[in-house]
């Protein structure tokens, strides 16, 4: 896949800023590092985001995520592997992520209640802000990116 554009030199200043932008609050909204790179995983599932599936099923293996998890991950209801609090996150991803079809959002909102703090749930919700944001900028614009070189201009960039 060629990138329709190349966003940084369209845009530098401003996407600059986006990329910096994403990464405190990511940095900000941490939770579990597992957690998280579910979550991104699942959210860029879902939005059919192959760049952002490949970056974040690459960075979680980093962090010590196993194959089966990350492959069972489209099928988390039904795979024994997740937590319930892994659960309500994955949920929670869904029902972001697919607001149009609002399917069993609140239940998914009582679920992340019972497992995460009112501070974790806006942690998780940025999460999920944010990794949809990225999904539809790369989807939009066919962006496809080796890991690598991502997570090098991650380190450029908090320089």
């Amino acid at each position: 896949m060629t990138a329709k554009i190349d966003l940084f030199a369209a845009a530098p200043s401003l996407m600059k800023k986006w990329q910096r932008s994403s990464i405190e609050l990511s940095a900000a909204a941490s939770l579990e590092h597992s957690l998280t790179e579910l979550v991104k995983l699942r959210g860029s599932q879902i939005n059919g985001c192959a760049n952002c599936i490949n970056l974040h099923a690459s960075e979680a293996r980093e962090n010590g995520e196993t194959e089966q998890r990350i492959y069972l991950l489209p099928a988390w209801r039904e795979a024994p592997c997740y937590s319930d609090r892994e659960r309500a996150a994955l949920g929670w991803t869904e029902a972001l992520t697919r607001l149009s079809e609002d399917t069993g959002r609140a239940g998914a909102y009582e679920e992340l209640k019972a497992h995460f703090t009112e501070e974790e749930q806006i942690k998780l919700t940025l999460t999920i802000n944010i990794i949809n944001a990225w999904n539809r900028i790369a989807v939009g614009f066919g962006l496809y990116a080796d890991p690598a070189a991502v997570k090098a201009a991650r380190v450029a960039t908090t320089c």
